[in-house]
């Protein structure tokens, strides 16, 4: 039971502390990812678009997040149509030169290399020319979906996928489908442009779509809004419902005949009635990220070769908040206020530059955003991260290192006052014994000035010595005195003498008229005699003494 609740807590424990290094790690990890290719670095792109008789271009920068258009040419065909591929790459390489781009050289990176300025091209193709498709499959095909399209190409769309340049995008998915966003062209078609191209030394990394660039354009224009866009000929019109930025639906059709009011009446009918289906899909599609719900869409109306006033009417007609290309400005510093701008070239431009578009590139055949993680930028943080841990870590050995230095220096200027001082110490210490010695001596017996100093005080005055000798514990004393015997009370009663005696007979010296002696005597104990000394300065008297 123990182990059960043990093992039940490490299991908690370790979830826990993987929950919390996922926390850290992720936002930890998107820094180090950073794709500073993408954003941070300046960027260039040149777009070439195939429109019904008309060659555009447009040619823009991008450093950080602001785009700039720095040069816009469009050229009108003689023939209605599309431009052949000849057309194509005579008037792009003269419109080229225009633009003062020398000698494009190819380079495995980049496409376009004019005045040492890397640059992607992009070729935008029309709408007419590709396929697409709404496509629904199992959500395990998600695995291996690059496989799957290319094995249900033939079924999906007229031609092979060896016969096809595409991309794809995953629009929707839940636990049981996965809906994609299926986009392609004939290869053969597709390729007779781009070689003429590259024959003229001017090399194709991107192939994408003409519509495609207009979302990109709309949805830059209205700030991410959700916009259906309408491109608006005299006897056709084609368009899509744009969804964060991508296509979501795509629609095309025919006009009647006619000419006169009522013939412009039913085209905006048709119109409506084409879109209405579109912008109920879009006002009762799913809750946007962050909780927000989805804004009525926008209606972006692009007119070809037809009067405004019909863009007019078709504001008068609907609910939609309606933009027409040509008087909406686009939000873009563009190198002059031209009246008809190539929008579908402006926004091939945009698809390349702008990190939040998502356009398409028929040339990758693969899901569109499995992109190679960026590693410049993250081998920079990872060698700034290892450079800070190194400083991190020999910093404190190099700040103990010079304090240890400085430590070591003035131990050195003091290396002579260190030696002095341990003199001193070993002089005070010598002399701290000395006279603990003479102490000690001193207290394990009195002095013999005290002892001279007793007997000046006790002898009269008619008495004098001729010789004295102490030791530790007995003094001896010769001399001359009026009565001998009279000296032997009186050195009896002194505090230093005990057991006074005549050494030797004394005799009177008739000459002097004195008497001779020799008298001996032990000295008290010097502890005891100390202490009455002490005693009697204080005034306390030895009631043994």
């Amino acid at each position: 039971m123990e182990t059960a609740i043990a093992i039940k807590k490490l299991t908690s424990v370790v979830s826990d502390s993987l929950t919390t290094l996922q926390r850290i790690w992720s936002p930890l990890w998107r820094l180090l990812t950073f794709d500073a290719d993408n954003i941070i670095l300046p960027k260039k792109s040149l777009c070439i678009s195939i429109e019904k008789a008309a060659i555009s271009l447009a040619y823009g920068t991008r450093f950080l997040t602001r785009i700039k258009i720095n040069a816009l040419r469009s050229y009108p065909l003689k023939e209605e149509g599309y431009p052949q591929p000849e057309e194509l790459a005579s008037t792009v390489t003269l419109m080229v030169s225009e633009l003062k781009a020398v000698n494009p050289v190819r380079n495995r990176r980049w496409g376009f290399l004019s005045n040492g300025v890397k640059a992607e091209i992009t070729l935008s193709i029309p709408k007419k020319w590709v396929v697409i498709k709404k496509v629904e499959l199992p959500i395990t095909a998600k695995e291996n979906l690059k496989r799957v399209m290319s094995y249900e190409m033939d079924r999906l769309t007229p031609f092979s996928s060896e016969e096809a340049l595409y991309d794809f995008r995953i629009l929707k998915e839940d636990d049981k489908n996965i809906i994609i966003l299926l986009v392609a062209v004939r290869a053969d078609l597709a390729n007779k442009y781009m070689d003429l191209l590259r024959g003229k030394g001017i090399y194709v990394s991107r192939l994408s779509v003409n519509l495609s660039g207009l979302g990109c354009l709309s949805h830059y224009i209205d700030k991410n809004r959700d916009s259906i866009f309408v491109e608006i000929d005299e006897n056709e019109y084609e368009g899509a419902l744009f969804t964060d930025g991508s296509i979501a639906e795509v629609f095309r059709g025919n006009f009647s005949q006619g000419n006169d009011s009522s013939s412009e009446i039913q085209k905006v009918e048709t119109i409506l009635k084409e879109i209405a289906p579109l912008a109920e899909t879009a006002k009762s599609g799913s809750i946007r990220r962050g909780g927000k719900e989805r804004q009525t869409p926008q209606l972006m109306i692009s007119l070809k070769n037809i009067d405004l006033s019909f863009g007019e009417m078709l504001k008068l007609k609907t609910d939609l908040p309606v933009k027409i290309f040509g008087e909406t400005d686009i939000k873009l510093k563009i190198p002059d206020s031209q009246k008809h701008l190539p929008y579908a070239a402006i926004g091939g431009v945009l698809e390349e530059l702008r990190q939040e578009a998502k356009g398409f590139n028929l040339l990758k055949k693969r899901v569109y955003g499995r992109q190679k993680t960026p590693l410049f930028f993250t081998i920079i943080l990872l060698l700034i991260i290892v450079a800070l841990g190194v400083v991190y870590t020999l910093m404190p050995l190099k700040i103990e290192e010079k304090r240890l230095g400085k430590i070591d220096s003035e131990i050195a200027i003091r290396k002579g006052d260190i030696k002095k001082f341990e003199w001193l110490t070993k002089d005070i210490k010598e002399i701290q014994k000395e006279i603990s010695d003479i102490r000690s001596l001193k207290e394990s017996r009195p002095m013999a000035l005290d002892i001279l100093r007793e007997l000046t005080t006790i002898l009269p005055k008619n008495a004098w010595l001729t010789r004295m000798h102490i030791t530790e514990n007995t003094a001896e004393v010769e001399g001359y005195a009026g009565s001998a015997t009279g000296l032997l009370s009186k050195l009896e009663a002194s505090r230093y003498f005990k057991k006074v005696e005549l050494s030797s007979p004394a005799f009177k010296d008739i000459k002097k008229g004195v008497d001779r002696f020799s008298i001996r005597m032990e000295i008290e104990d010097a502890k005891k005699m100390e202490t009455t000394i002490k005693g009697l300065e204080e005034g306390v008297v030895d009631e043994g003494f």
